[in-house]
């Protein structure tokens, strides 16, 4: 599918688990200061969710356009909006919002960022980001995770559209016709539902989902609703944002190589889902893979784990760039 070029993408970490408030800026990502009008600055909140804020650059009509989107809300109520207001950054001209999947973790700020951004906002989705779902462990203990509201986030202002295929930003241009070819202007790939390929890339075992009730629980490993974006900057290749990647980062990557036909990976930013006792046997499988794609830059956030994310500084230190809450990485022609 043809993935239009982009000149430029900025990605700012807006939720992630950690903030270190010591990391040093360079030409790839810029740091939140420490000093500010000689007093030290309010630091942002860490916490176990993930939300990263999009924009990117690029020419379309013989104009520099440039387009602002939010991918996934993290795991607080407030969390976002907080961390947002330390930072300095401007919610309110986020054109649409986009949903990895529908775990806590990555939803929980939808209500208050809508209720922020004060007007109405499109939210893309899997159809299955709004099951009903629990955590149900080996032992028989179990807990139903919070699950999104559609009529909340209606009456918050939120249009809600369910895709489980593939589309494309900005929606502006892309919500009439597909068929006005000549002003296409697929900027942003949206992946929509990942095939599982891998034979190690395991899904995320203990989900379950509500068959009529809360009572009648089914397995539900796959979490067929885990979506990445992916675009290409011009001269460099690839970006892959995930959330968490339960449908794999191999699986992703493997996806994203297939469908635009692009093989050189620039950068690959977010959740690997490589931590817990239950995903360590498959770290030196996804690290071999991920050698042998070779990108650029690798961000691992959020839920890749410390033991991943060491194994990367230890296979690949020249392309791993460590994030942090508060961090904005810029990826360039």
């Amino acid at each position: 599918m043809n993935l239009q070029e982009i000149e430029s993408a900025k990605i700012t970490i807006l939720v992630d688990n950690i903030t270190d408030r010591l990391l040093p800026s360079s030409s790839i990502v810029k740091r939140p200061p420490m000093i500010s009008n000689q007093t030290i600055s309010k630091s942002p909140i860490a916490e176990h969710g993930f939300s990263a804020l999009l924009e990117i650059s690029y020419v379309h009509e013989n104009a520099t356009k440039t387009n602002k989107f939010l991918f996934d809300t993290g795991v607080s109520k407030d969390g976002i909006v907080n961390n947002s207001d330390v930072l300095g950054i401007n919610l309110e001209d986020i054109e649409t919002i986009i949903l990895s999947h529908g775990h806590f973790d990555h939803i929980s700020g939808l209500i208050s960022t809508l209720r922020r951004l004060k007007k109405s906002v499109e939210i893309i989705a899997h159809p299955e980001a709004f099951l009903r779902r629990w955590l149900v462990y080996p032992n028989g203990n179990k807990a139903r995770m919070d699950f999104l509201n559609e009529e909340e986030i209606n009456q918050a202002g939120g249009i809600i559209r369910k895709v489980d295929k593939i589309s494309f930003l900005p929606r502006n241009a892309n919500m009439h016709s597909q068929k006005k070819t000549n002003h296409a202007n697929n900027r942003v790939m949206i992946t929509g539902e990942i095939p599982r390929v891998t034979k190690f890339e395991k899904g995320f075992p203990l989900q379950y989902k509500e068959q009529d009730n809360e009572i009648d629980l089914v397995p539900d490993p796959l979490v067929s609703d885990d979506q990445a974006l992916i675009m290409n900057v011009r001269n460099k290749g690839l970006i892959i944002l995930t959330g968490c990647g339960h449908a794999g980062i191999i699986n992703t990557i493997k996806f994203a190589k297939k469908v635009t036909g692009i093989e050189k990976i620039y950068c690959v930013i977010g959740g690997f889902h490589l931590s817990g006792q239950d995903y360590e046997d498959s770290i030196p499988l996804t690290m071999a893979e991920l050698t042998s794609v070779d990108p650029q830059h690798i961000v691992p956030c959020h839920c890749t784990g410390w033991k991943a994310t060491n194994k990367i500084i230890d296979t690949m230190p020249e392309k791993f760039i460590q994030s942090s809450v508060g961090s904005t990485f810029y990826f360039e022609a």
